[in-house]
């Protein structure tokens, strides 16, 4: 679907269950789908903990598979409304927990409905910055994730148009998530992109069901990705992951091999019978 250039990675929040239950096995069987490198969901900060494991345990485990961990989904967000220093604290530990596990990127992954109003989303421009100096200074890149309700007015604010307009881009990235932009309707990925060239280093890949629009497997919903998808290059496309969040058919692993099987044959099956728990 993508030129080789660009390895298969998947954001691991997916196969939370499995990874939680037999992170080692979950990760031998993404591999024999043809997954290459991850997206962490999880971590446990105080600890440097993911997976059940120290964070360069973790890191080890993948890199003796030849795999890596390229970014990971930090929950900024549960620190937003308490002291400030608690915010950096957990910022300055997300961003250790990152060398150890030696990812490219520190993403922000949303906002708490309760947090979605102009207030909150007007303080987002100045705190992506900050957080993208420190990032910047440790060697790492920060990067924003969407929703669907950033493209929505709140009280006269428009988050994703304001972050675009008042972050700076060597600070902070963007992580496009398909699925998301076109669920709300509001405009498509092609147009953002060419707005705003070169700033959309990760994409999240991710089917709609024609029916409830909520997820499904990708590549038997209603998204046709080779006409939707913008130029890679044109993007600044670095990592690309597929994302299935729930509404699985039959279970999380067997829904990520439907998705790679797609993704490198255009025919929405798993590209060879598979092994280990919790594929049927």
């Amino acid at each position: 679907m993508l030129p080789k250039k660009y390895p298969l990675g998947l954001q691991l929040y997916g196969v939370r269950d499995d990874m939680a239950s037999d992170p080692i096995a979950t990760l031998d069987a993404l591999q024999r789908m043809g997954y290459q490198h991850f997206e962490v969901y999880g971590l446990d900060a105080d600890r440097s903990y993911i997976y059940g494991h120290p964070c360069r345990t973790f890191r080890d485990i993948l890199h003796d598979r030849g795999l890596r961990a390229t970014s990971g989904h930090f929950s900024f967000h549960e620190y937003l409304d308490g002291p400030e220093v608690r915010f950096w604290q957990f910022v300055d530990r997300v961003i250790a927990a990152a060398l150890d596990l030696e990812l490219d990127y520190i993403t922000w992954p949303t906002l708490a409905p309760a947090q979605r109003n102009a207030a909150t989303i007007r303080r987002l421009p100045n705190l992506f910055n900050r957080i993208g100096e420190r990032a910047r200074d440790a060697g790492l890149g920060f990067a924003f994730h969407n929703n669907g309700y950033e493209f929505f007015d709140y009280g006269g604010v428009v988050a994703y148009d304001l972050v675009l307009r008042e972050t700076d881009p060597a600070l902070v990235r963007l992580q496009l998530d398909m699925y998301w932009v076109l669920h709300a309707g509001v405009t498509t990925p092609k147009a953002i992109v060419e707005a705003h060239p070169g700033r959309f280093v990760m994409w999240h890949l991710k089917d709609m069901h024609p029916v409830s629009r909520d997820y499904t497997e990708f590549g038997t919903g209603t998204i046709d990705y080779p006409a939707v998808l913008p130029d890679p290059e044109l993007a600044g496309l670095q990592h690309c992951y597929l994302e299935q969040g729930g509404n699985f058919a039959e279970s999380a692993l067997r829904s990520a091999a439907v998705g790679a099987g797609y993704y490198f044959g255009g025919n929405p099956s798993p590209p060879a019978p598979l092994q280990g728990r919790g594929v049927t």
